[in-house]
This record gives structure tokens, C-alpha cells and sequence, in this order.
């Protein structure tokens, strides 16, 4: 139940093996596959968004098929859709973001990261009145939060069109960006730069914006033994703290944006009255347990949008039961009230929260699958006699030739732009794709 890199890597794992005789269907609420590869990670990542096609290779699979367009509680009931197979693993994601908590949060002018990226990736559900409407007036930017999501608002946002138009992004989204008065982006991070969770990879990459320069306060880099502590026993602290330093030689250049990195900076409430108009920071120091404990030192940072990325959560299926985010589960086993419930497990973001690369969800869909496979051995989980195929009870399921027909009207419109591909961002849109290719082939 999800069609992300979890879900596909779990359908990869079980399609893989002679073990058990086995049939997957991996099922996704939109019509699209490939979940956080194509409306996570940012579009500018072009070798990392290549990665969907290895993934389409297990699409292929002839023991795998892909069924999209089918969303729990619309489409068909969890219960009943138990018991139409053996076995479910849910691997649907964590989409859901956190909150700051603070004064002026629901100020317009202020929003997830997830909905930037959603709508910059082009997902159905995005709110582009919205964002748009923010974006155009996106002078001054101040993202909260120092983890790879922030680092990829911040760069989006920084990048001159130029940049921007070898993307799969939508076409309106080229357009708003290109049009963006974006001249500032503080990026605020609570804690100091050994605690920050962006990768170095990330870090670097800010360095080599075309329009933008990236800086950094030294003073924030001031060490202290905690901070010498971690970056001796942690390289990837070292080389972060290693390029920040080299960040810090900067200077503002006329005529170029700047996108700074601001540590041991928490904002304590966001300013305005119709909208964002700033966010009031407080420096902090960050104590023996490595929390950041506020100095009553504050001032304030002009802001036209504020991008909260302090994490994602998960949303509940109805049935499925949650504990903080995520599914309590033993080894991928789903766990009610404790107890094992035969024949349901989960892997990836849901299982696990929020953690880890595209590719740490390969070892995580195995090891839940390991307990399936484990689970038919013992006789714990049974095949039993079913009453028909339960997609031929589904209204409007997106299947594997429907998707690539999705697939190639999005390279058609990409090749009207000059580009390899346009994401289609509306439902609608991708479905009428389907429509029309079946009417062309007289379905």
C-alpha cells in the first residue's frame, strides 16, 4: 500500500524469490508511481530523480502489478481489502509535517515545507493558489530548520530560471519561480552547526548557485569541547563544519542573492498582522545534553514567507492503528493492541519514521519481508480462497499500461518546452492522459 521506493522495494523483494509462489500488487492513492522520487526530492536533483528508472524495472515485473488511483476509505475499505488478499504491507509514507508551535504560525505567508515541495514537484494535492500567492511575494525568505529538505527550499528557491529549466517541473512552476523577487534566504538553525542533520553532499551544493551567494556568520562557528567532541568522532560533522568555514569567507556580492546559513537561532513567533512580515529570533547555546537552551538575546529578521521544515509525520490509514507517527510494529509485523495482526506489515517512512536515504528503504522493505516469508513458513500466515480479482471492483484503477500512457504524455509536453519531461501536476490531467490513450488504441 504505497508505491514509493519503500513499497516498490518490498514488491522488488517479493517478486524476487522462489520461496513462496507469490502475486504483488503494489497499490498507490495517486495515478502516479515512485512516491518521494517524483514529489519529494527536489527536481533539480536530476541523478537522484533518475533513480524511478531502476524502480520501473520491478513495475515490469511479471509478478508485480501496479495499481494506482486508489485511495483507502474512497475506493475500497481496509477490511475489505484484507480480505481479498493475503497479506498487506503498508509502506504509504510519512507525509504529514510538523509545527513550530509558535505566535503568528498560521500568519499567511507561512507554510510547510512539504507544501512548497509538493506544489514545486508538481503533486495533485498541492495548493498552487497558495503558494503561488506566497511565492510572488518571496523577497525575503527565512526557512526553519538545517535537515537536506531545508537545504532544497532554500537552493529552489535561490536558483535562477536558467538553472531551473532543464527540470521536470511544471511549467507554472518555472514561471512563478522565474518570476520570484526572492533577494534574501536565512536558514535558521536551533542548534549549532555540529548538531544539523543536512548531508555534505546538500552543503555543497549551495556553493555552486549560479545567482546566489551563500553565507555564513564565523562567530556561529566559534568552537566550544562539545563541538570538538562530535567532530572528532563523526567525519560527517567534520566535513560539514569543514565547508560552513569555507562559507564563512564570503562576502554579499551587488546584484547577487544570498542565501545564509544562521545557527543558534530560534525563532520564538512570527511577526504581522494580515501576513508574514518578519520572525522573531532568540540566540541560543546549546547545553550538555545537546538541546538548545534560549539566552533571552533577540532580534528580528525581515520575512515575506516562512518554510517551516522541522520534520515529517505520519497520517493514520482509517483502521490502521498509529503510535507518534508511525505504525508500532515487531520486525515489519503490525502490531494491534500489542499483538501481532496476521497478515499485515509495514516498511519505510510509516514504519520507521522520517529517517535515512531513498536507499536505506531497500533494508528496510527486507526485513519486513523476511518476516512474511518467515510468517508462510511457520504457517503463521496462510493463503487462503478468494472471490475474485479485487481491482475488477474498483472504478477507475490506474494500471501499468495507464501509467505509461501518463508516462508519455509527460515527455510529449516536456519536448514542447525543450525539455526531457513535464510533470503533469493535475489529477485530472494524468487521468485524461489515460482516457486518451485508450481512446487511440479504440479501448
Amino acid at each position: 500500500m504505497g508505491a514509493g521506493p519503500a513499497g516498490i522495494y518490498a514488491a522488488e523483494a517479493l517478486a524476487g524469490q522462489d520461496a513462496v509462489p507469490i502475486a504483488v500488487d503494489l497499490v498507490d492513492r495517486l495515478p502516479a508511481p515512485f512516491g518521494l522520487v517524483r514529489y519529494g526530492i527536489a527536481p533539480d536533483h536530476l541523478k537522484m530523480r533518475a533513480l524511478r528508472e531502476t524502480l520501473r524495472h520491478t513495475l515490469a515485473h511479471d509478478r508485480v502489478r501496479f495499481v494506482g488511483n486508489v485511495e483507502i476509505g474512497r475506493d475500497i475499505e481496509l477490511d475489505e481489502l484484507r480480505r481479498s488478499v493475503d497479506a498487506v504491507v503498508y509502506t504509504y509514507g510519512a507525509a504529514g509535517d510538523r509545527r513550530l508551535g509558535i505566535p503568528g504560525e498560521e500568519l499567511p505567508g507561512s507554510m510547510a515545507a512539504t507544501e512548497l515541495v509538493a506544489w514545486y514537484c508538481g503533486h495533485p494535492d498541492a495548493d498552487r493558489a497558495g503558494v503561488e500567492e506566497a511565492v510572488t511575494r518571496a523577497r525575503d525568505v527565512v526557512v526553519v530548520g538545517v535537515g537536506n529538505v531545508a537545504l532544497d527550499v532554500a537552493r529552489v528557491l535561490a536558483r535562477s530560471p536558467a538553472e531551473l529549466e532543464a527540470t521536470d517541473m511544471p511549467q507554472h512552476v518555472l514561471d512563478a519561480l522565474a518570476a520570484a523577487p526572492v533577494e534574501r534566504v536565512t536558514i535558521l538553525g536551533r542548534r549549532g552547526p555540529a548538531q544539523a542533520t543536512f548531508t555534505t553532499q546538500e552543503l555543497k551544493e549551495l556553493g555552486h548557485l549560479a545567482a546566489a551567494t551563500v553565507l555564513v556568520d564565523p562567530a556561529d562557528l566559534a568552537t566550544d569541547p562539545a563541538t570538538e567532541a562530535l567532530a572528532a568522532e563523526d567525519r560527517h560533522v567534520a566535513r560539514n563544519i569543514a565547508v560552513l568555514h569555507e562559507f564563512a569567507g564570503h562576502t554579499a556580492e551587488p546584484g547577487r542573492a544570498t542565501v545564509r546559513l544562521r545557527f543558534h537561532a530560534r525563532p520564538v513567533r512570527l511577526l504581522g498582522t494580515d501576513r508574514v512580515t518578519g520572525v522573531e529570533v532568540e540566540r541560543t547555546t546549546v547545553d550538555e545534553n545537546g538541546r538548545a537552551v534560549g539566552t533571552g538575546a533577540l532580534d528580528v529578521l525581515p520575512a515575506d514567507l516562512v518554510v517551516r521544515s522541522v520534520g515529517y509525520r505520519g497520517h493514520p490509514l482509517p483502521g490502521l492503528p498509529m503510535d507518534g507517527g508511525t505504525v508500532p510494529h515487531d520486525a515489519g509485523r503490525v502490531l494491534r493492541d500489542g499483538a501481532v495482526s496476521r497478515g499485515e506489515y509495514v516498511a519505510g517512512w510509516i514504519k520507521r519514521g522520517p529517517t535515512g536515504v531513498v536507499g536505506t528503504n531497500k533494508h528496510d522493505a527486507r526485513e519486513t519481508v523476511a518476516s512474511l516469508l518467515a510468517d508462510v513458513a511457520s504457517g503463521a500466515l496462510r493463503p487462503g480462497a478468494r472471490d475474485g480479482d479485487w481491482v475488477d471492483r474498483l472504478e477507475h484503477p490506474v494500471l501499468l499500461p495507464d501509467w505509461q500512457a501518463i508516462d508519455a504524455a509527460e515527455i510529449a509536453l516536456g519536448a514542447t518546452h525543450g525539455r526531457a519531461r513535464t510533470t503533469i501536476h493535475e489529477r485530472e490531467a494524468l487521468l485524461a492522459a489515460v482516457r486518451s490513450a485508450a481512446a487511440a488504441h479504440g479501448g
